[in-house]
């Protein structure tokens, strides 16, 4: 059912590219039409956001009145609430620790140099269907940095507000809200809402948008598309669990990508023939069927060699280890935006409660850029301040790579301020 790779062969290595390639360069999917709903928001404002909603989700209203707000929140279990209030909790600590330190530098001549961590004045954060962990893992660390103005884009679900997103928007303390999603959603938070930078992940038509807008505004240092695991197993692996790990991923999306690596050609076989089994019993069947032929994998690999090249050349979003001596690999993993340890590690639990952040880079980008944490929220600013001492020590080396550059007016400009002026 499942595509393999065995590593037996010469041109293994080009195999496995051309399995990736197919699917960072986005042309399964035809995205072409993101630009166009891009211009016209741009041009057009709110009329042409509300077009598009009718047009993909049947929705009217863009802002939720108060009273729908508070009314869904009131009707949310309260088990769920207490499950948010729990990841809320956990979530907040874990990235409060992640809180930069400013920087100040006096040297010999006392000239001070300062590097301040200023946080962002507003966010957008963008929330696929009712996924209200992906709030939490958005704007927590976004409260957490000190931004101000935190706007929330989510998209009804089959017509509806989405309680638990709500409510975990009041957690946080978000009150701009707005009922809207795909590309609609991220060129209104460009051009309606416009907010300082969008954060969140989507699906290959939420990703496009996102690098359609950069440099308008800022997004995230990373791809955060179509979902992705990889399962690294051995002999003693129990199927199970990496069976219902990939299936987890799966359900996500039918572009999401499941990879399984093994040097064990016993369970590769298994896995390829119980899968099946495991799959009637799922309620996204149709999702996961899909996805898994598409973007489902099996490497059978032959040494520990191959399964590190083949781990960092995937760079998954998700990597769980589960293999009876994970040391021996741990240490020369270099790309994958987060790691599960052990068979008691799931990457589904990190999805919610355990506190990392669960917004990480897809499509290869976990090869150049990290998860989201409370970097993504601040600028870095230099502060200097130069003494009178400090300008004549310093200047006349300056003024030397300015003439040496051919910018002759930035030597004038520190002249003036030099010895005598």
């Amino acid at each position: 059912m499942i595509k393999v790779i065995s590593c037996k062969k010469k041109n293994y290595k080009r195999e496995l590219l051309s399995f990736l390639d197919k699917r960072r360069s986005g042309k399964e999917v035809d995205t072409s039409i993101v630009p166009k709903i891009i211009k016209d928001i741009r041009k057009n404002g709110k009329k042409a956001l509300l077009k598009y909603e009718k047009k993909f989700s049947k929705n009217t209203e863009i802002v939720p009145s108060k009273d729908k707000v508070k009314k869904a929140i009131r009707a949310l279990d309260p088990k769920i609430k207490k499950s948010i209030d729990l990841a809320y909790n956990r979530i907040f600590k874990f990235h409060s620790l992640q809180k930069p330190k400013n920087i100040k530098y006096v040297d010999n001549f006392k000239n001070k140099l300062e590097y301040k961590h200023v946080p962002l004045q507003s966010v957008g954060i963008y929330v696929p269907a009712n996924l209200p962990s992906t709030l939490l893992m958005n704007a927590v660390p976004a409260k957490i940095s000190g931004v101000k103005r935190i706007v929330l884009a989510n998209p009804k679900l089959n017509g509806k507000l989405n309680p638990a997103v709500l409510y975990a928007a009041k957690k946080v303390g978000i009150k701009e809200i707005y009922s809207m999603g795909g590309a609609q959603a991220i060129a209104s938070l460009a051009y309606i809402q416009k907010v300082n930078k969008i954060v969140g992940p989507g699906n290959i038509y939420v990703a496009r948008s996102k690098r359609e807008v950069f440099g308008d505004v800022g997004t995230e240092g990373m791809v955060a598309g179509p979902s992705e695991i990889c399962v690294l197993a051995d002999g003693k692996t129990d199927l199970n669990q990496v069976i219902t790990s990939m299936i987890g991923q799966a359900e996500h999306d039918v572009n999401s990508q499941c990879i399984l690596i093994t040097k064990d050609k016993k369970l590769a076989n298994k896995f390829n023939i119980e899968i099946k089994e495991s799959i009637k019993k799922v309620q996204r069947k149709r999702v996961v069927l899909k996805s898994l032929k598409n973007n489902g994998l099996i490497v059978l690999a032959q040494s520990d060699k191959q399964i590190i090249e083949a781990i960092n050349e995937v760079a998954p979003e998700h990597l769980e280890i589960n293999v009876s001596n994970y040391k021996k690999y741990l240490n020369q993993i270099h790309n994958a935006g987060s790691i599960m340890i052990g068979k008691y590690s799931p990457m589904a639990v990190s999805d919610y409660n355990v506190g990392s952040n669960h917004v990480l880079p897809t499509l290869g980008s976990a090869k150049f850029s990290s998860g989201l944490n409370l970097s993504e929220f601040y600028k870095k600013i230099s502060h200097i301040t130069l003494t009178k001492k400090g300008i004549e020590k310093l200047g006349e080396s300056a003024t030397h790579l300015a003439e040496y550059e051919d910018l002759d007016n930035h030597a004038q400009s520190i002249r003036s301020r030099m010895k005598g002026k």
